[in-house]
């Protein structure tokens, strides 16, 4: 039997949005919702009117206008309110606005707060962020920016840019952005795909302690976006609240090819907002899949969607609410930065982080929380492990009480690292174990503050959302791997990937395994607890003598040894097989020897299976990852096998893959 690591009391099961959408459900469709399980299994069958009520429930600024679904049996080609108009922006704004005003001085209190490591610190009141978003909004209108035009940014997370994506889906622009540490070609890789119209970016950012410049990668990179007609540079260092509260200046606009974002916000005085009106799946953002498989996909979702889907998650799933300090570590490079900003609406304070999460051990990252009384403490699971690698006890140095839930994405969460969480992060916090993706900017598997977390598993499936885990022969398997689908449409699907006009790239993508059901190309087993544990990438799974295995499987039980700080493995073709190899990044000071090799194998197989036992054990320095903090298995097992990697610009440190390339001990 698995421990309980958390479960919630009867007075704040009531005291939950979830409750509240429960009782009017039951109310209005005379129907009797016992539990989480029986919610989610009605709000599947009945998808159309669930996904109608959230409008309401919600209060989503709009015209819903006829039908709530458009071709409901062609998951591909169908259209939720097809007819209906939604601004992602304003929707932002005016949601914001009528959750915090049980706050009666919301307005004077911090709103947006920032901090990058220990060298710039500041605070926007919501006030500040209405008239900057003004401000920027006429700008951006001064230089020709028209509904469905393209902007593209590299970015670093900073209040700036919440600001200017405001304005830009305000005016029914398209948002699309990668974090200021991608290359020039992986940037290129990506926008020159959209012809955008408008390319933003930063001075500097900084990360790990230093200062690094963005002027030359700015100008070669513009080199080769003929497209663009302005770039908007905003000041790293720039505390905007000043610009929000002083008077007009007057200074004109000049729709130069390079402008100062102060200069730009100073050329105008705050004016009521606008907001054009855009259709329920007008593009909103765009974004990339990892491409490590090839140029990066242009997945591209609209503005209802995502504002349902983001509403539905953080009020009902993570229990955010009006006033909470809402945190996620992430860049503008991931999606966890579009589901973060949308926590606006919802009447959160957002808290943002910029640098190196690591810097001085954590604790400027765990100072920062404990400042501002961080509610919900959103980071990876790469995060959490290096914690417990580096035997960090956060807890013990901080006063973490204020933290309510933390997530957890971007890879499998070990079950040690659940443990960690409870013993030296809090232990009374609420852990979401959370995984969706890119392609519906959300999650179809996380938590909710109805049902106990388990250790080791991810809660439930998403409301609305027809999870489940089917075998190859289409048949749903409980306590068995499987593959994770959904059987129905949603509204957070992709509307289309850019430049697929026949959807052929978006059909290869998730429905060429089973017809007409979204193959999600993640290996899980679903619990008999109605949990999910989730065993790696279907694609990167191992096949030795026919049997497949999750990766997650291997690192579970390799890097539960003390001298090993990371690990990844793939299978390699061997003598009309396949066999396993484990690539370890061990500890400083220590070399790979025949006992750790041992060790290493013993560790597997005493807790799994003979065939998980790796044929080969080779130490390394790096373990490639993808800038998100994914391991890129795939890159890897390209790399040994020969072949080429298609678009390293895709990882955080392509040179790792060096020593990867033509291992001697690979050879026999």
């Amino acid at each position: 039997m698995k421990k309980v690591l958390w479960e919630p009391s009867p007075s704040s099961f009531e005291a939950t949005a979830l409750y509240r959408l429960k009782s009017e459900l039951e109310k209005k469709h005379r129907v009797s919702l016992k539990n989480y399980s029986d919610l989610w299994a009605w709000s599947t069958e009945n998808s159309e009117l669930f996904w109608s009520d959230l409008w309401d429930f919600f209060g989503v600024v709009g015209q819903r206008m006829g039908r709530t679904l458009e071709n409901a049996g062609d998951f591909v080609n169908s259209k939720w309110f097809p007819e209906s108009h939604v601004n992602y922006a304003e929707n932002l704004i005016k949601l914001a606005e009528k959750n915090r005003q049980s706050h009666p001085e919301h307005r004077k209190h911090d709103f947006l707060i920032f901090k990058a490591e220990d060298h710039v610190e500041f605070a926007l009141t919501f006030t500040d962020y209405v008239t900057l978003v003004s401000k920027a909004q006429q700008a951006l209108k001064q230089l020709g920016l028209k509904k469905g035009d393209c902007v593209a940014a590299m970015v670093p997370n900073h209040p700036a840019t919440i600001i200017l994506m405001t304005a830009v889906t305000s005016l029914g622009g398209i948002w699309s952005s990668c974090s200021p540490d991608f290359g020039v070609q992986g940037v290129l890789d990506r926008m020159t795909q959209i012809d955008p119209k408008i390319f933003v970016t930063s001075d500097y950012y900084i990360y790990n302690g230093k200062k690094l410049d963005l002027s030359q990668k700015t100008a070669e990179i513009l080199k080769s976006l003929p497209t663009i007609k302005n770039t908007l540079v905003m000041g790293f260092g720039q505390n905007l609240s000043p610009i929000a509260r002083a008077k007009f200046a007057g200074t004109a606009l000049k729709p130069e090819p390079v402008i100062s974002l102060d200069s730009a916000l100073d050329a105008f005085e705050s004016q009521p907002l606008e907001f054009v009106k855009t259709e329920f799946n007008h593009p909103l953002f765009i974004l990339f899949s990892s491409g490590t498989t090839g140029v990066p996909k242009c997945i591209t979702h609209g503005h209802g969607g995502t504002l349902l889907q983001h509403l539905k998650e953080h009020q009902l799933h993570g229990d955010i609410r009006p006033h909470d300090q809402l945190f996620y570590f992430t860049t503008c490079g991931w999606m966890m930065w579009n589901w973060l900003v949308t926590g606006i609406a919802s009447g959160a304070n957002i808290l943002l982080y910029e640098g190196a999460p690591f810097y001085q051990d954590a604790r400027v990252l765990f100072q920062f929380i404990e400042k501002y009384k961080c509610t919900q403490f959103g980071t990876s699971a790469k995060f959490i492990d290096s914690c417990k690698k580096a035997n960090l006890d956060p807890a013990k140095d901080f006063n973490l009480s204020s933290i309510r839930t933390v997530f957890s994405t971007g890879s499998p969460l070990s079950e040690e690292g659940f443990d960690y969480v409870y013993e030296h992060i809090n232990p009374n916090a609420q852990l979401g174990s959370i995984s969706g993706g890119t392609d519906i900017v959300s999650c179809f598997v996380l938590s909710n503050p109805w049902t106990p977390v388990i250790r080791g598993e991810i809660s439930a499936p998403g409301l609305g959302l027809a999870v489940d885990i089917w075998n190859d022969e289409q048949m749903a398997v409980v306590q068995e791997k499987g593959e994770l689908v959904c059987k129905k449409t949603f509204p957070s699907k992709p509307i289309y990937f850019w430049n697929d006009p026949n959807r052929e790239k978006f059909r290869k993508a998730y429905f060429e395994k089973f017809q007409n059901i979204w193959c999600h190309g993640d290996y899980v087993e679903k619990t008999a607890n109605g949990g999910f544990i989730i065993y790696g990438r279907s694609d990167a799974t191992l096949n030795p003598g026919g049997v497949r295995i999750g990766t997650a499987e291997i690192y579970k039980q390799v890097e539960l040894l003390d001298e090993v700080m990371e690990s990844v493995v793939i299978g390699q073709d061997w003598n009309n097989d396949v066999r396993v190899v484990l690539f370890v990044k061990l500890r400083d000071g220590i070399q790979l020897d025949v006992s750790l090799v041992e060790k290493i194998k013993s560790q597997i197989k005493k807790n799994t299976t003979p065939r998980h036992v790796p044929a080969k054990v080779l130490q390394v320095q790096q373990v490639p990852r993808t800038k998100s903090g994914k391991i890129v298995e795939l890159a890897v097992k390209q790399t040994v096998h020969g072949e080429l990697v298609k678009n390293v610009e895709a990882l955080a440190n392509p040179e790792a893959l060096a020593e990867y390339k033509n291992r001697h001990e690979l050879t026999s």
